[in-house]
């Protein structure tokens, strides 16, 4: 005898049985409806009953055959105004020896809710203040008491009626008189935009509701009837004598029946749901987000996401315009506090896809220790981004084809070092000044070839597909939303047969003159004993020519070099061999180190190619920029590699390692080959082992 006999009419008395069959805990569920029986599906663990009970059916129901009683316990989650049913429940279940408990309302109301807002204590108390009115009236306090607002023909002629859409409430809508036109059957509860529109496309001048609490949407009703000024009439809850029954709210309910059964209960999981809204129009959703945002309790994103969302998917849900964990999450845990019993279903929008360069990435992070916890289910819906949206309108495909996003940081730099080496690069903006700078970066790199095809306002009605020269897009002036497709004919270096994919240019690619320059062989061991990642920072110390700073860059547009060379004469020499190879990534620092790495942002790799005889102050520099940062040291001399160890002896360092590079090139001497041996240089890598910086 462990099952729970539930009287449902109620959202509430919905939740409560599936927390009950969530937690393994049989039940038994009475609906007096259709509607009912249609939003109360039967359970893994319950059995839904169908119609309506009088006081010695409710016995006859609570007792077994051998007179003994079926349950533990019944909950009355009834309507609050369904008094008659409540006061029948309780006695049944008192005379069955039964407890009894009453899932309540809550019934907590904003302030400022008395002006033009009139109370009664009874339905025919209302009916009869409504006979002393003028006016258009809507009726949305369901078709159970109907009769008394229809019985007066005045009254029921300024009638229109918000009723469930079952057919005993179409029924008895009929049966009062009422004409089709008279008649909303809609499903609530509903949004103060929702409430305000009815109100003011049928001229409204009387608005009259039960004292609901939020569940029923009562606060919006108010809110909706205040803003135009339309006068209030509120029929009070008749239960407030029942609050001295055991149960109460939702919360000490589900304390009530673990006390009985002697188990904790699951509480319902919050379903948190990131969505690609795509570029915003809603016939782009999938059918997958489209479902979510018409299940959502709250639906949040910026505003034009939101205002895209017909009103007519989710006339109820709570929106906020925000994207951000900081506002969105601190929300959510309030709500689910506040509603304790309640499975809430939250929605954020997001622009194009939630994988493709989207906000949903940090959010999804936060809300992880939520899943971790067991608060939360947090799932991840697609959109369809700009990028494919536009390549489908141009016909092309975008799998062979780089792609970039200047959204946030600069990265117009990167942008350029693409469009050099693929022919197609598509960017997404954040509006008409990234196009101007575009165009203006486009002509300073000398790529005046290049054609720009920008989406601007993508699927909306305003959508305009434009072709631009460099010079065009420069001067563009049409504020607005913008993705571009880039195309450079000349960019097919990449593309050739016998193009190189690996670093490890010959001496004879470099200007040199008079100033040194690591040699090609040690050149290619130091940049493979960096390590460089995709987006590295590095210092290349006593630059020299360059070589190593030119041979760096060319691995990635991502990574940023610092050239640092105390020679003017050499600094020079730097700029002219990255201009030859084209590179915008490498800033030449003209400066004696270590006082130069001052103003640098921290770097994650560094390379020592001469040192002035500072050896031990640029390392001991270079730790307090980035305790894990990555060294490797070039020494031709055995002083300088007995310097080296025995700094690796003082300080802390991993990943060690010595090697000495000799490299003997072949000369001719008339019919002869002989070997000619080049100077050894010892190649000293390691990283510094210190704390990582928060």
């Amino acid at each position: 005898m462990d099952e729970i006999l539930i009287f449902s009419g109620t959202t509430e008395g919905r939740e409560f049985a599936d927390i009950l069959d969530a937690s393994g805990i049989p039940a038994t569920v009475c609906v007096a409806t259709d509607y009912g029986e249609a939003v109360m599906e039967p359970g893994r663990l319950r059995t839904v009953r169908k119609g309506r009970l009088n006081r010695e059916e409710m016995e006859h129901l609570c007792m077994g055959e051998d007179g003994k009683p079926r349950f533990l316990a019944v909950v009355d989650a009834t309507h609050p105004y369904a008094v008659l049913a409540s006061r029948h429940i309780s006695l049944a279940a008192e005379h069955c020896g039964l407890p009894y408990y009453r899932l309540l309302r809550d019934l907590s109301e904003p302030e400022g809710f008395g002006e033009g807002v009139s109370c009664f204590q009874s339905h025919a108390d209302c009916a009869r203040a409504l006979a002393q009115t003028n006016g258009t009236i809507l009726l949305t306090t369901g078709s159970n008491e109907l009769w008394r607002y229809c019985a007066d023909e005045a009254v029921r002629n300024r009638l229109y009626v918000r009723v469930l859409p079952g057919m005993e409430s179409l029924r008895l809508c009929m049966e009062q008189g009422l004409k089709g036109k008279q008649i909303i059957a809609m499903q609530g509860p509903f949004s103060e935009e929702l409430n305000a529109a009815l109100l003011r496309q049928l001229g409204i001048c009387c608005l009259v509701t039960k004292e609901s609490g939020a569940a029923g949407g009562y606060p919006e009703k108010i809110r909706a009837a205040q803003s135009l000024g339309v006068s209030v009439f509120v029929v009070e809850n008749p239960e407030y004598g029942l609050r001295r029954a055991p149960g109460g709210n939702m919360e000490k309910l589900l304390a009530c029946i673990e006390r009985l059964v002697g188990k904790t209960l699951v509480r319902p999981k919050m379903e948190l749901t990131l969505a690609g809204a795509g570029m915003g129009n809603p016939e782009l959703f999938t059918g997958e987000v489209r479902r979510a945002v018409t299940e959502a309790d709250y639906l949040f994103g910026a505003k034009r996401l939101l205002a895209a969302v017909p009103e007519r998917w989710n006339t109820a849900a709570v929106r906020r315009p925000w994207y951000l964990a900081e506002d969105i999450l601190p929300f959510l845990s309030r709500e689910r506090d506040r509603q304790p019993g309640k499975k809430l279903r939250a929605v954020v929008l997001f622009s194009g896809d939630t994988g493709f360069y989207s906000g949903a990435k940090k959010l999804y992070r936060e809300a992880l220790s939520w899943q971790e916890q067991g608060i939360a289910e947090v799932r991840v819906c697609p959109g369809i981004s700009s990028v494919s949206y536009l390549a489908a309108k141009l016909g092309t495909s975008w799998q062979d084809a780089a792609v970039v996003s200047l959204h946030g940081a600069d990265r117009l730099h990167t942008l350029m070092e693409l469009v050099k080496t693929h022919r197609k690069v598509f960017a997404l903006t954040s509006g008409a000044a990234d196009m101007r700078r575009i165009g203006e970066g486009l002509l300073s790199c000398g790529l005046t070839g290049v054609t720009v095809t920008a989406g601007f306002a993508l699927s909306c009605p305003e959508e305009k597909i434009l072709t631009l020269t460099p010079r065009e897009s420069a001067g563009l002036a049409e504020e607005g939303l913008y993705t571009c497709l880039l195309q450079n004919p000349a960019a097919a270096e990449w593309e050739r047969e016998d193009f190189c994919l690996t670093h490890g240019l010959p001496d004879e690619a470099f200007c040199r003159e008079e100033v040194p320059m690591t040699k090609e062989e040690v050149r290619e061991v130091s940049v493979c004993k960096l390590r460089l990642s995709r987006n590295a920072v590095l210092y290349d110390i006593g630059s020299g020519t360059g070589s190593i700073a030119v041979e760096a860059a060319r691995l990635s547009p991502e990574i940023q070099v610092y050239a640092v060379e105390r020679s003017e004469k050499a600094a020079a020499l730097i700029r002219k061999n990255c201009a030859r190879f084209g590179l915008t990534n490498v800033s030449v620092i003209c400066g004696e180190a270590p006082e130069a790495f001052e103003q640098l942002p921290a770097a994650t790799h560094a390379f020592i190619g001469g040192s002035g005889g500072r050896l031990g102050e640029i390392l001991q520099a270079l730790f307090k920029k980035n305790p894990r940062l990555r060294v490797v040291i070039n020494a031709v001399t055995l002083e300088t590699i007995g310097e080296i160890t025995s700094i690796l002896k003082e300080c802390k360092a991993e990943e060690q390692e010595i090697v000495q590079v000799a490299v003997s090139r072949a000369k001719q001497a008339g019919s002869y080959h002989l070997m000619r041996a080049e100077n050894p240089v010892f190649v000293a890598a390691f990283r510094f082992a210190g704390k990582k910086q928060p």
